[in-house]
Order: structure tokens, then C-alpha cells, then sequence
């Protein structure tokens, strides 16, 4: 129980770093590489810990940006209101944004400002770094369980790893002939 604690408080503090802290994954990763305990409970308290951290990180800037001029309070007005008008959209781009490891903790300081509604927000960041830390702790458990040549060889022999790359290869196919400047577009295109 106390190394959970223990890690719950290192990411829970790494996470109200408003800038230049490590990213949460490399965190889980090495506690798993380094530990005994199950994968689920690790990432779990780590998710836990990264969404408290970043929630509370988006709360003092929500107090903070009554300290800003009245033009700026303005723009974090309107902002607000086009995130809460398209909220559905703005939690998927949330959850997808949650599963890269792109650090998080600009977003979360823009939505403190901005006055966004801050518990959807992170349970979407939640939910979707619960799987993305999943993916970095399961690859780094199955490396210290084997050989660095055992994992290769695994990879390029494995009808799911063979699989998973086929799809990907017709995901990218399929990707680059979307024409997503159109499909984004809010004006409708007449025939050109």
C-alpha cells in the first residue's frame, strides 16, 4: 500500500507542475519496470493521481485569470462558450488528445482560465490516459520479461503484431486520401 501512496504522490506532484515536468508514462513505466506490483492497480493510481494533479493545476489558473484584463477575460469568455456549444466533440478531441503523450498540462491551465467545466474535462483526460498508460506499462512489463532479441523476434513473427501493423498500413492508406480540410470545413464547397 505504500508504494502506492508513494506513487500517487510523485505523479499526483508532477502533474500540478504548470510546465517542464517529466511526462507522467516515463513514471509508470519505470515503477513497473522496477516493481512487483500488478499492472492494473499501477495504472490506475497513476491515471488517478495524473487527472487529481492536472484538475487542481486547471483550478488554480481558474483563479488566476481574474487577474487578467478585461480583453483577455473577454477572448476566455468566448472560448469557453464554443467548447461548452460543441462539448460531445470537445471531450472526444479530450480523450484522443489524453491517449497521445503530448504533455497535458497547457490544456488544462487554458481550461482553468477559460472557466471550462473542469469535471467532464478530466474524466475524459482520465479515462483516456488510463489506456494510454496501460499500452506504455504492459509493453514495459512484457520487455523486462524477456530478452530485447525475444521481443523483436516476437513482434515480427506474431500474427496479432503482423495484424495490427496491416491495419495501421490501410488506416494510413485510408487517411491520406480524406480530404480533411473539406470534411472540417464549416462552409459548404460547390463543385470545383
Amino acid at each position: 500500500m505504500t508504494d502506492y501512496l508513494i506513487l500517487f504522490l510523485i505523479v499526483f506532484g508532477v502533474n500540478l507542475m504548470p510546465a517542464f515536468g517529466p511526462p507522467t508514462w516515463t513514471i509508470i513505466a519505470l515503477y513497473v519496470f522496477n516493481s512487483n506490483q500488478p499492472v492494473p492497480a499501477t495504472v490506475a493510481v497513476g491515471a488517478l493521481a495524473a487527472a487529481s494533479g492536472r484538475y487542481i493545476l486547471a483550478r488554480v489558473f481558474r483563479h488566476l485569470g481574474g487577474y487578467l484584463p478585461e480583453n483577455m477575460r473577454r477572448n476566455l469568455k468566448g472560448a469557453r462558450e464554443a467548447i461548452e456549444q460543441r462539448r460531445r466533440s470537445t471531450l472526444l478531441a479530450l480523450g484522443l488528445f489524453a491517449l497521445s503523450p503530448i504533455p497535458s498540462a497547457q490544456l488544462f491551465e487554458a481550461a482553468g482560465l477559460a472557466g471550462v467545466r473542469l469535471f467532464q474535462f478530466t474524466a475524459a483526460f482520465f479515462l483516456g490516459r488510463t489506456v494510454a498508460y496501460s499500452v506504455y506499462a504492459l509493453t514495459v512489463k512484457s520487455i523486462r520479461e524477456t530478452t530485447i532479441g525475444e521481443s523483436f523476434q516476437t513482434a515480427l513473427t506474431s500474427p496479432y503484431g503482423l495484424a495490427s501493423q496491416l491495419v495501421m498500413l490501410i488506416l494510413l492508406a485510408l487517411a491520406v486520401q480524406v480530404d480533411w480540410g473539406r470534411l472540417f470545413s464549416s462552409r459548404p464547397h460547390g463543385p470545383e
